[in-house]
């Protein structure tokens, strides 16, 4: 998007390069399961200044002191998770990047969520493309924000996910985590804490301890930093007996807590009012369809990855709906093709990143963007395309 730049990347690019670059970025980690970018988005400081505005307009909102109350309804009662905290430790916005009437980029909220993101892979995906392309020959180029550089950030992460325990009494669970899609994020963020990686049939319960066994040794676990999506076991439920149920009473802390996941999602958009965030509202308090419906989209409250989603919207699609309340109705985002491809232009969404420390105020610190030729973002809508797919916003230091 910064257009000298991108010209010149353009007309360096092999697909050589890029080859060393998978090939780098997976050297001792599992295979990535999802599709890697050919390249990465070149953020121009305008926009970097708007998105740090967005985010700051919809942790206003967060802050609330009545944020809790407004959101209790958005936790599903048969996912609720005791010993809640008072904070999310990790917030993520997604934003597509628009042109106003004016022709300036300006990022409109797509989704968030009060869950962990690929914070371990992304430090690692920025450094392997900065060297693969040989970026730094060019300009000094950090996927960072607020200051940050790659040891601070991670010292940042150790003190949030590991905080005043030893590493080993930490734990990133997720269903089955080896054979998560996001599988070598784990894996980075093991190696950069020291942390184990756990899926939920590993860990067991005594009274309302957690425990795991290493070498014959029974380690009790004192935190979580939690990556199970409830979405992903609603019909495997059965999977808790064979380690533990979240649900029930347990001597753990949580990072970070499962209810934030649903308390800061698509539920919380319709109570956003911001320049940067598209008209949103409850499905069941709309009481005369828009006659323009091609100009909205429909969305699941309790679904994740785009699953659900309609585009094209008919008035018997809503009328079909027999649980309004955990739909939304919200205004179209028209994404700008303004990253420059071979063979023309594909759209972007970037996601920002934040850590929210304990008794401290939520940080900044890295992005991720995604590429798209599709009707929507995600791999399942970008099959067969190349130059689309998971990649990171640099930004000039």
């Amino acid at each position: 998007m910064i257009e000298h730049y991108r010209n010149h990347f353009n007309s360096n690019f092999t697909s050589k390069k890029y080859d060393t670059l998978l090939e780098n970025l997976t050297s001792g980690y599992p295979p990535i399961s999802f599709r890697v970018a050919e390249t990465p988005l070149f953020i121009p400081q305008d926009l970097k200044m708007q998105l740090i505005a967005a985010g700051e307009d919809i942790i206003r909102l967060i802050k609330q002191p009545d944020f809790k109350t407004i959101t209790q309804k958005a936790i599903p009662p048969e996912w609720e998770v005791p010993n809640e905290n008072d904070q999310p430790h990790f917030l993520t916005f997604d934003f597509g990047i628009c042109k106003n009437e004016e022709g300036r980029l300006v990022p409109k909220l797509i989704e968030m969520q009060g869950f962990p993101s690929l914070y371990g892979f992304q430090s690692h995906l920025a450094e392997h493309y900065r060297k693969a392309y040989e970026l730094d020959n060019l300009a000094q180029w950090s996927p960072y924000f607020n200051g940050l550089d790659k040891e601070t950030y991670i010292q940042l992460l150790k003190k949030v996910i590991v905080g005043r325990h030893q590493p080993h009494e930490v734990a990133l669970m997720d269903i089955d985590a080896p054979q998560q899609k996001t599988a070598i994020d784990f894996f980075i963020t093991a190696g950069l804490l020291g942390i184990k990686i756990l899926s939920l049939t590993d860990i067991f319960k005594e009274g309302t301890q957690l425990f795991y066994i290493e070498n014959g040794e029974k380690i009790r676990l004192k935190r979580i930093y939690n990556r199970l999506i409830f979405d992903e076991v609603t019909s495997r439920e059965d999977i808790f007996k064979l380690g533990f149920d979240p649900r029930e009473q347990t001597d753990i802390e949580w990072i970070t807590h499962p209810n934030w996941f649903y308390r800061i999602s698509k539920y919380t958009m319709p109570f956003l009012k911001s320049e940067f965030v598209p008209q949103t509202r409850f499905l069941n308090e709309i009481k005369v369809i828009p006659d323009d419906l091609e100009n909205y989209v429909l969305k699941p409250l309790f679904s994740f990855a785009g699953l659900g989603v309609v585009i094209d919207v008919s008035p018997d699609d809503i009328r079909q709906i027999t649980d309004p309340e955990h739909w939304v109705l919200q205004r179209k985002v028209q994404y700008e093709p303004v990253v420059k491809a071979l063979d023309g232009n594909v759209k972007a969404e970037i996601r920002l990143m934040y850590v929210w420390p304990d008794g401290e105020e939520p940080q900044l610190c890295i992005n991720l963007a995604r590429l798209s030729r599709g009707k929507m973002i995600g791999v399942r809508y970008n099959k067969d395309f190349d130059w689309v797919g998971g990649t990171v916003g640099l930004m000039e230091t």
